[in-house]
């Protein structure tokens, strides 16, 4: 595997970081790149998610924390320069084999690091139950792409506020609740967060390959589209009626329908499941049909996991008829 590294050490902002690896699974020709960075205090959402849902934007503006959406799926995540985040891009059509073949490839580090972790159902890593890095990924044509971050250590009120009402007795109780649920590596390894990622890089990558200045000129302006505000904040479509479900091993489902007279115009579905396969076909399905359980087990095809991961289709028509 590849190491891919900048030209020079300036700081650059999570947009960056985004365009960048999206542009060495367009243009840098190796079967397996990774790379590491850390970034001022932000939070970052899946394309599938309203900003206003997951993000208390006020919090972030007045805490400085810079709003940001990607391309991948799951949910909304906190960064700051006291933990890392990781960019994994390869050669692979495989979504599912190659985000499994990623998260091994860091409890081996871990493990170096004299750390035992584990995989949650949903692709979390876990130390001792309590989760300290999250991942999400994409695909485009013979490449995927994995992001996520490893919890080194982090401002905790910036982590709940930036996601949570802004009410002093909820954020109170909501640090609280938080830590109980996650680990910081700091406290189970001996490493300092650079040494860590010395020892992530030196685990994973065999050789290092600089980008060039003009990669650089060429990654600033991918990320124009990562900080257009109809890419940050979305369209909101219109809609007659919004339902939303947490699945057991898919994430959190909102469906926003548009109706006339009584059949389906139009489905735009939120929330923090993976994508594995293109949505689009899935929901053009649902387009002209009536919101029976009937009509929509005759619309939709079986294995609906091709599309998001671990969705079976009897919970998809619950969700869709409440």
């Amino acid at each position: 595997m590849k190491h891919i590294t900048l030209p020079d050490g300036n700081p650059r902002p999570l947009s960056f970081y985004l365009a960048m690896e999206e542009y060495v699974a367009r243009h840098i020709d190796a079967s397996d790149c990774f790379f590491l960075w850390q970034v001022e205090p932000s939070v970052i959402f899946g394309r599938n998610q309203l900003i206003e849902s997951e993000v208390n934007v006020e919090f972030c503006r007045r805490r400085g924390i810079r709003m940001y959406r990607r391309k991948s799926g799951g949910g909304c995540v906190y960064a700051d320069m006291s933990n890392i985040m990781f960019s994994y891009v390869t050669s692979s059509d495989s979504v599912g084999f190659t985000f499994h073949k990623f998260l091994n490839l860091m409890l081996l580090v871990l493990r170096k690091a004299g750390v035992e972790a584990t995989i949650s159902s949903r692709n979390d890593i876990l130390i001792g139950g309590r989760k300290v890095s999250g991942c999400a990924f994409y695909h485009i044509p013979g490449r995927c792409i994995v992001h996520g971050t490893m919890l080194y250590d982090t401002d905790m009120t910036n982590m709940v506020g930036a996601i949570t009402p802004d009410d002093s007795k909820l954020l109170s109780k909501g640090v609280k609740s938080v830590r109980q649920h996650i680990a910081l590596l700091k406290d189970y390894t001996s490493l300092d967060i650079e040494s860590f990622k010395q020892l992530a890089v030196s685990t994973i990558c065999h050789e290092s390959v600089c980008l060039t200045p003009a990669d650089v000129l060429a990654i600033e302006e991918m990320e124009q589209e990562y900080l257009s505000d109809e890419f940050v904040y979305g369209n909101n479509p219109r809609c007659t009626k919004v339902v939303k479900e947490r699945i057991e091993g898919v994430g959190l489902l909102e469906a926003r329908i548009e109706m006339k007279s009584g059949v389906v115009k139009a489905v735009n579905l939120l929330g923090d499941y993976f994508l594995v396969g293109e949505l689009d076909p899935l929901l053009n399905k649902l387009k002209g049909c009536e919101l029976t359980q009937e009509a929509l087990n005759r619309a939709l095809p079986d294995n609906l996991s091709d599309t998001i991961m671990n969705l079976k289709k009897d919970d998809f028509i619950r969700l869709l008829t409440q």
